[in-house]
């Protein structure tokens, strides 16, 4: 059987040899003479042989010493090269980070994409709209922007951005046009349009029929995108994210957000992931971008109340 080494202890064997005794090796390792003493007194008795003769000169290889000292080398350089490997992959930012989020937010990233390519030519980002939920803990993306009521699920990690709001906007040419509906009765004078997906439009149309607007309905588009296209255009209203639609200088709220709804917006990543450098270096950037955007959007809140 192989005998049970600490590997460290060939530091001070190496320093010892190089050196020629235990007070030249203290002084190297920046370590006392007594530990040096103790360290290799121990190494030979884990491998059960003298590698060193104590001389009034100091200290001189044996045989079996002068046979081992070279393989003690390349163990140095071994566990060296290991170290150095590590390290670069500590620093290297390069390869794909897979982003995933409602088509909405897509608005909202999009800008950041170009700043963060400048800064971080290496890393190629995958931008996934899809309608679909991607599943971190299964690969199926790195990095999400999303809304969550509550905990953000199992294995997941993130940083909290803001709630969710949501609510009813049109463009500045059909207020001019209209006015701005701020009450119910007002609401149902107005055009409205639909659609924006399905994950969007179940939420929004319950929204709509709770209000007894339905009616109101012109226009259904399959995408979020559209709908806000349709928004601009001056053909209606509809609802917006809060966090991208108070950011477009061509849109106005109509009503406040609704209160309690719990919808809260994360930037996660999965658990097992969030030490992969790439993936740290995009979501430290987004975090700090996001976070700078939002706290612009409620400075201009609060000038616009006071």
């Amino acid at each position: 059987m192989a005998a049970m080494l600490d590997w460290n202890d060939l530091r001070y064997f190496l320093a010892v040899a190089d050196g020629g005794s235990t007070l030249a090796a203290g002084r190297a390792l920046r370590v006392s003479q007594t530990t040096v003493a103790r360290r290799i007194a121990a190494l030979e008795e884990a491998l059960g042989l003298p590698l060193f003769e104590r001389r009034q000169a100091g200290y001189a290889l044996t045989p079996a010493g002068e046979e081992l000292v070279e393989r003690a080398r390349q163990v140095e350089i071994s566990a060296t090269g290991f170290a150095e490997a590590a390290a670069a992959q500590v620093r290297d930012t390069s390869g794909t980070v897979r982003i995933t989020t409602q088509e909405i937010f897509v608005t909202l990233l999009a800008p950041m994409m170009r700043e963060l390519h400048e800064k971080h030519p290496e890393i190629l980002i995958e931008l996934d709209d899809s309608q679909y939920f991607r599943d971190l803990g299964e690969g199926e993306a790195d990095i999400a922007l999303r809304s969550a009521y509550g905990d953000i699920g199992s294995g997941v990690v993130g940083r909290r951005l803001c709630p969710d709001d949501w609510t009813l906007y049109c463009s500045r040419d059909y207020a001019a046009a209209n006015g701005v509906p701020q009450t119910r009765a007002q609401l149902k004078k107005h055009a409205f349009i639909g659609g924006g997906g399905p994950k969007l439009w179940h939420a929004y149309s319950a929204w709509l029929h709770e209000l007894g607007l339905d009616d109101r309905v012109i226009m259904h588009h399959a995408s979020a995108m559209g709908m806000m296209s349709a928004i601009r255009s001056g053909l209606g209203i509809a609802v917006l994210p809060c966090v991208v639609a108070d950011a477009d200088p061509d849109l106005i709220r109509c009503v406040p957000p609704r209160d309690g709804h719990g919808r809260v917006m994360w930037l996660v990543t999965h658990e097992r992931l969030r030490h992969t450098p790439r993936v740290r270096t995009v979501i430290d950037f987004l975090y700090e971008k996001l976070s700078r955007h939002i706290k612009m959007l409620e400075a201009q809140r609060e000038a616009a109340a006071a």
